[in-house]
């Protein structure tokens, strides 16, 4: 492989790689400053944990957009993802679920790999939908267990005040999969209970979510003062970057996401975001009524976004790939070693993507 700036957990090393049946075989190089040269730089492939859609196609509409989904954001240098869900009826979520769960479980297209799912909602607080649909309803463990049956659920979006979902959120901690706060109304105490439940993260930190007020600290309090993993969506619309950097400094793996719908990649115009019909315009997706509803956010985008507010290219890196992978307890993505999938995204000195790998396969 051509020479780079290759970003390893111990640094940079100017070289290349060894592939070995979709695997990194090792790295050729030696250390190196990259300011010293003008190579391009090779990071790990990003990991967005919460996709909703891109390329037009919404993760709600079925089997028949996933290949596109995967394959517009690999585009985008994104080489794995959670496919995320919409809070809709029984049935709906019964049908998509058992689409993904066949769809992870196929050999990778020539996309991003499909990791799981996140399913954020339909526990939630009816008055905290964001853009979610109004389907929300208390969790039954009957019918996660159901879902679960269906599709590698990874990541729960739950909101802890509502009546029996601490002991579900203990209960499900306990099996491995993540609960996240989020599309909440509970209060700080809410948020702590849950943490020391089981529950892991937050979901697109600050938003749908109570804010943080000197006497009322609120769920974003609860995460700023105790979390150790949080997702933030850094589109610059969602976050302003003073309350990004806020969050740098209070939460240690802090990892970004990019909440994309199927405007992800498409020109201006409107989409289907599950249930809703939603319009891209000026950088951000709507509801009618105003309210952002999730976004047009690529991961390439959202690197030069870190890097715009002041973030190290290897900690911007970082952000999108190490932590999320850790996050799901996955070591053998988001770093660049012998032995890791060989996920790479090649970007040029003002950090364009030049080019994306995913198991191997470059794109």
């Amino acid at each position: 492989m051509s020479e780079a700036n290759i970003l390893t957990p111990t640094g940079w090393v100017r070289g290349h790689l060894s592939l070995h049946d979709g695997r990194i075989a090792q790295i050729d190089g030696q250390p190196c400053n990259p300011d010293d040269n003008d190579l391009p730089y090779m990071l790990p492939g990003f990991i967005d944990l919460h996709v909703h859609g891109g390329g037009g196609s919404d993760i709600m509409q079925g089997r028949e957009g996933f290949d596109t989904i995967a394959r517009t954001h690999a585009r985008f240098g994104t080489t794995s993802l959670l496919a995320t869900t919409m809070t809709a009826p029984k049935e709906e979520l019964t049908q998509v679920l058992g689409e993904l769960g066949s769809y992870a479980r196929q050999p990778r297209s020539d996309g991003a790999r499909v990791l799981g799912v996140h399913l954020e909602g339909p526990y939630i607080n009816p008055g905290k939908l964001g853009a979610q649909p109004n389907f929300a309803h208390q969790a039954l463990l009957e019918e996660v267990e159901a879902y679960l049956d269906l599709a590698p659920i990874k990541v729960i979006t739950i909101a802890p005040e509502i009546a029996g979902h601490l002991p579900l959120i203990r209960h499900l901690s306990e099996r491995g999969i993540r609960l996240q706060l989020g599309h909440t109304l509970g209060s700080y105490e809410d948020g702590v209970a849950a943490l020391e439940a089981g529950a892991t993260s937050f979901t697109h930190l600050y938003n749908a979510m109570s804010p943080l007020a000197h006497r009322e600290p609120g769920i974003v309090g609860a995460a700023l003062a105790h979390a150790q993993y949080a997702e933030l969506i850094p589109d610059l619309l969602h976050v302003h970057p003073g309350a990004i950097r806020v969050a740098l400094r209070s939460i240690p793996c802090l990892y970004c996401v990019t909440d994309s719908t199927a405007a992800a990649g498409m020109p201006d115009g409107e989409y289907k975001l599950g249930s809703h019909t939603v319009t891209k315009c000026l950088g951000g997706v709507r509801l009618p009524d105003g309210t952002l509803a999730g976004s047009t956010l690529t991961m390439d985008q959202a690197l030069r976004n870190l890097v715009k507010i002041g973030l190290p290219l290897a900690e911007a890196s970082q952000r999108l790939s190490q932590f999320p992978a850790d996050y799901l307890g996955i070591e053998e993505r988001g770093r660049l070693q012998a032995g890791s999938w060989a996920d790479t995204v090649t970007l040029d000195r003002n950090l364009n993507l030049i080019g994306v790998m995913v198991e191997g396969v470059a794109l």
